[in-house]
Order: C-alpha cells, then structure tokens, then sequence
C-alpha cells in the first residue's frame, strides 16, 4: 500500500500528451510502458500457472458500506483483472475487506481469472469452522482456491479442518501465514512436517531474513510461496521515491520504484506471487506492470540490494 504521489501523476500526463503528439515511440526506456502478457508461475504442487503479481487487502479494502469507498474499490479490483491479475488474498482480520471483495466480484463480469485465497484467524476449531463458513457467504463462492492460517492461530485446529475441506473438495489448497520474522523457526517446522500447499510471509529488498531458511526450504518442499508487505507497508515507497531510479533500472524494464522492488521480489525463483494493496487504479497498473517484461537475474539482483542499502 502507498499513497498516491503527484510526481507519478505528472510524469503520466507528460507521457500522455508526447503519445498524443505522436512521440511515443521516442520514449526512454524507463518511461515507456512494458508490453507483453502478465508473466506467471506454477503452483508446485500441480503446476497450475498463478500470475506473479496479486492483491492484497489489508486497510486498502476495509472501507465499509461507504458507497463513494466501495465504488472507488470497485474501479481498482476492475483494473486489477483487465491487466491480468488472479490472485486476490483476504482475511477476516481486516475488517469489512471479505466483504467489500464480495461486493466487487458480485458487480463485475470479468472475474474469470480470479484465484481466491482468504484465511482463518480465530481460535479454536469451532470457531474456525464457523468464520470459514461466513468467508463463503461474505465472498459468494462455493469454493475457494486457497484457504490459510492466518499468522499460525491455533494452526493444528485448523489445519485439521482445512485437510478435510481439501478432501471434500471445499478448498483446492491450504497453506499456513505469518507477517511476523519472530515466528520464522515455527514456521519452517510446519512447512517440513505439515500436508500444506502455500506458505505466506513477508519479504522485500531490504526483509531478506526468508532468504535463509524459509525461501530455500519452500523450494526443496514444493511450496508455493505467497509475499506479503512487500513494501514494507509503504515506507519503503516513502524512503525512495523522490530518489532517482539508477539508470540501469531499463535494463530490467523498471519505469519506477514500486516496479524495481517487485520485480526482486518475484525475480526469487522460489516466489509465486506477490501481493501488493492498494487503493489506487494508477498504482495497480504500476504494480501489474512489475509481472511484465525482463526480470533481474542473480547478478543484478545484488546490484539492487547494493543500491538500495547505499540510499
């Protein structure tokens, strides 16, 4: 999540107005839109293709009943699908968001693409049951294609749940959450031992703690591997936005910074899918635009953690 910036605004309506007079073509590099279809990655354990750059929603779609709110919401989950993304992740811990996505997929017609990920984050197995059931209503899906627990609440109560959910055929995939690097080591014990799918955790330019353990063992285990805060719940984007990008940033087609810090992200052979929130159509397609076109290599992803730590 980040807060919409006029330098990103102006720089668009220059753009604009140089295509207008037909210029387009004589765009640098760095400006110039990336083309070319959303890239994706297999979920290990069937190889189903997921696009690498979802939807968060946390505070970004806790707006309520507001109409004016819910309308904006509408726009940015339109956007979202129309430039090729599938994965939409929720959770009852925020707020009215399970409702508000609901909402939107009730009023939009191109959902087809929608991979549904949501979780449970209360105690006990009971509970759990009950607050699942509710996601289902609140969402309008008969199923969902991936159902996690949230931050390891009460996780072998639910996972209990969620593996005979997956057996009826409720759920396709369950997987197990955590934002907190104080939970890594429980973390890495459920992924050895446990029947799940997907992991969640967080993991950016300058969080590179699941580097160690977490990321390599996901790999060996065929773990599909969700990132969460990849901006750091925005301050990354407020440190570096009025620094200029380097100016090898077009060698990896990187016209921004929430671009250039996705693109590490996803460039991880172990990731499948980040999910960035937002609240803002603008920076939907900046962030869409992250799962097009070149991705940084090994070498010239030391070069952007170089960089990124000398600012």
């Amino acid at each position: 999540m980040r807060k919409p910036t006029p330098y990103r605004i102006d720089r668009r309506a220059v753009i604009a107005g140089m295509a207008a007079a037909g210029v387009g073509a004589a765009l640098p590099r760095s400006l110039a839109a990336t083309p070319g279809p959303l890239r994706t990655r297999p979920i290990p354990r069937t190889g189903e293709a997921v696009p690498i750059i979802g939807l968060g929603t946390w505070i970004t779609m806790n707006v309520g009943d507001d109409p004016a709110l819910r309308a904006g919401r509408l726009k940015v989950v339109d956007t979202f699908f129309r430039e090729g993304g599938g994965m939409i992740d929720s959770s009852p811990m925020y707020g009215s968001a399970e409702e508000v996505i609901g909402y939107c997929l009730k009023n939009l017609s191109g959902t087809h693409g929608l991979f549904s990920a949501t979780k449970v984050w209360t105690p006990t197995k009971w509970l759990g049951e009950k607050q699942m059931e509710t996601s289902f209503r609140l969402w309008g899906l008969e199923k969902f294609d991936l159902l996690q627990v949230h931050n390891l609440l009460d996780w072998e109560a639910h996972l209990e749940t969620l593996v005979d959910w997956k057996r009826q055929g409720r759920v396709r995939y369950i997987g197990i959450t955590t934002s907190h690097g104080r939970r890594h080591a429980e973390l890495a014990e459920i992924m050895a031992r446990q029947p799940i799918d997907f992991v969640q955790f967080t993991y950016n330019i300058v969080d590179r703690e699941a580097e160690q353990a977490l990321l390599p063992l996901a790999a060996e285990r065929g773990l599909a591997v969700i990132v969460n805060r990849p901006f750091q719940r925005g301050s990354l984007i407020e440190r570096l936005e009025e620094k200029p990008l380097p100016p090898w940033a077009p060698e990896i087609e990187c016209a921004n910074w929430p671009q250039f810090l996705l693109k590490f992200i996803v460039s991880h052979p172990a990731v499948t899918c980040a999910i960035p929130a937002t609240s803002q159509i603008e920076h939907v397609r900046e962030n869409m635009a992250a799962g097009r076109g070149r991705l940084p290599d090994a070498d010239m992803r030391r070069r952007m953690i170089e960089h990124v730590a000398q600012l």
